[in-house]
């Protein structure tokens, strides 16, 4: 039975699922935004994975009042000097989907050599209604391929090459991804620190 509740604060549907199945493990009630009747977008203001993170994390903790968990994660691309980074969903613009955004990365990779290496990052916020913060990071290395496969996963997950494994993010069951990806390593240390 959970002993405690905590608010996963995402509107992302596929971060929220992620998350859920990444924090199975922890003895809580865990509640999404739609649970305590939340609809806000907090806008992601800083320059950082770190100050997005902890800016969702206590803007919602201190909406909902209880206990509150909150991620950003980013790809960064050597070639691009790190972009699309802090700023990976929304790099193609207001309204881009998924496509539309490994679509602009693979335009702005073109006139540089391959390989295409990169990182998946993230950092997660666990903040309280008070304002207390801990952050928990993880992060993922591979490539960039130049033809996505895969249909699993969402956001670049078809682009990301693992070298180990010869799949994309998008080829991994939801089991493998989460085993070895950048939230999944984050999660499990908030899962330890939640415990």
């Amino acid at each position: 039975m959970a002993t405690d509740r905590l608010l996963i604060a995402t509107h992302n549907k596929g971060k929220l699922s992620e998350l859920r199945k990444l924090l199975r493990d922890a003895p809580l009630e865990l509640l999404s935004l739609t649970d305590v009747g939340i609809d806000l977008d907090v806008d992601e203001t800083g320059d950082t994975l770190e100050e997005n993170s902890v800016l969702k994390a206590t803007t919602y903790a201190r909406l909902a009042g209880i206990r509150t968990l909150a991620d950003d994660s980013g790809l960064e691309v050597d070639a691009l000097g790190g972009a699309p980074g802090v700023r990976s969903a929304r790099y193609a613009g207001p309204g881009a989907t998924d496509a539309d955004r490994i679509a602009k990365m693979l335009g702005n990779l073109a006139v540089h050599p391959q390989p295409w290496t990169a990182r998946f990052r993230c950092v997660i916020a666990i903040a309280t209604p008070e304002g207390d913060v801990e952050l928990h990071d993880g992060a993922c290395e591979g490539v960039i391929i130049s033809t996505p496969r895969g249909e699993n996963g969402f956001g670049y997950d078809p682009a990301f090459l693992l070298l180990e494994q010869n799949r994309t993010m998008s080829e991994l069951s939801d089991s493998e991804k989460n085993a070895i990806s950048h939230r999944g390593i984050a999660a499990r240390k908030a899962v330890m620190a939640l415990n």
